[in-house]
């Protein structure tokens, strides 16, 4: 197996990780990523067989598991509890009930209202000066829905923006220890704002999914008051930072490479919408834990032994797909790895699918004349993909 070594906060790296995705996968099928300390699978099918192999899970061995510094106690709290770490039978019942209270009928009821958002957002746009469209655009859509969906209110989508961004940092390459306490001070302020919400919601239940939830939670399911605070906190943090930057990385590409009508026509917008999250997806790299020795494409994983998924390497894999690096909605959508797959396959896909299928159309039919007014660039906050602002003007 090659060592592989490129740093990913390398200012390079950050703005365009493709070559470097190109070059490893010549290598092998795996790579050992020296900057990481692990091997990583950056071809199409290696990842396609490690998201689905059981004897690979998220979940810590229970042996390695520790403490972790108190000064991150909070943070960690949110963690232990989240669907997203978890791996059966603990991961088989939370994922039944959020899936239980996150149906597709309650996410497409949410259309209506977010046709109407992204038209008020729209009408906010200045006509005669350039602005942040990802500020003014791809960030309201996707939290404002997660507050309607959880029943927040919406008047707390800035607090809940901030209280994610320092959360979420602390997956970043670039984390530091000022990071942490950010983050430690997040997960406590945002734990005690849901815990006193759910309070609330038990007295006085609504038409929303911390509701549904606890309903789940009081019929004999038993999702504990900690797993019901931190499944609404993954689906904020990881429901509207993905989404926002699916749709930031794809006007900037319909911008840059051109847009056609058709693609956001009807009969085209889910093509859009999946070769959009294939060709530049939000989120690159994803961890699984070897749970016992495992012999696969001419490397022996120990059990413990950490392996990275590189999802954004897989969807541009040249022996998957003809044409892999050009961007083309047309396309039958049949590789794209950007959420998931097998047991932690993203429980937030339809709604971050409805929310691109409602908002790209719209912005594109009310701003036809739209246009980049500099260059965008990303964010130094590798395995996640998104810009720092995307300037554009209307004329």
């Amino acid at each position: 197996m090659k060592t592989l070594t490129q740093s990913p906060t390398d200012p390079d790296f950050v703005q365009d990780p493709y070559p470097f995705y190109d070059a490893a996968r010549a290598t092998g099928k795996l790579g050992y990523w020296q900057d990481y300390k692990m091997v990583a699978a950056f071809g199409h099918d290696a990842v396609h067989m490690l998201l689905r192999d059981r004897r690979f899970g998220r979940e810590i061995p229970a042996e390695m598991a520790t403490e972790g510094p108190a000064h991150l106690a909070p943070f960690l709290q949110v963690e232990a509890h989240s669907l997203l770490d978890a791996e059966p039978p603990r991961h088989t019942r939370l994922r039944k009930l959020v899936l239980r209270a996150f149906t597709s009928r309650e996410i497409k009821a949410l259309a209506p209202g977010l046709e109407t958002l992204c038209h008020d957002l729209i009408d906010a746009f200045p006509n005669d000066a350039p602005f942040d469209l990802l500020t003014a655009y791809c960030t309201q859509v996707p939290v404002i829905a997660i507050c309607r969906l959880l029943g927040v209110p919406e008047d707390m989508a800035p607090k809940l923006l901030d209280w994610s961004h320092k959360m979420v940092a602390m997956y970043q390459a670039s984390k530091t220890i000022e990071t942490e306490h950010a983050a430690a001070k997040a997960s406590e302020e945002f734990i005690a704002f849901l815990t006193d919400y759910v309070d609330e919601r038990r007295k006085t239940p609504g038409d929303d999914l911390i509701t549904r939830l606890i309903q789940a939670e009081e019929d004999g399911e038993s999702l504990s008051t900690d797993e019901l605070i931190g499944t609404c906190i993954l689906l904020l943090n990881a429901g509207h930072e993905a989404t926002v930057h699916s749709l930031g990385n794809g006007v900037k590409t319909m911008l840059e490479q051109g847009w056609s009508p058709e693609w956001l026509a009807p009969e085209g917008i889910s093509g859009l919408v999946e070769e959009i999250l294939r060709y530049d997806p939000p989120l690159h790299m994803f961890t699984r834990y070897a749970y016992e020795e495992v012999e696969m494409l001419g490397h022996t994983f120990q059990r413990g032994d950490l392996v990275a998924l590189m999802l954004a390497a897989a969807n541009r894999d040249p022996e998957a797909l003809a044409r892999a690096d050009q961007f083309d909605p047309t396309r039958p959508p049949k590789v794209n790895k950007s959420f998931g797959g097998g047991l932690h396959f993203c429980v937030g896909a339809p709604l971050a699918r409805l929310e691109m299928e409602i908002a790209l159309p719209i912005l594109f039919a009310r701003c036809p004349e739209l246009k980049l007014a500099e260059a965008p660039q990303y964010s130094n906050s590798y395995h996640f993909h998104g810009l720092t602002r995307l300037w554009v003007q209307q004329s």
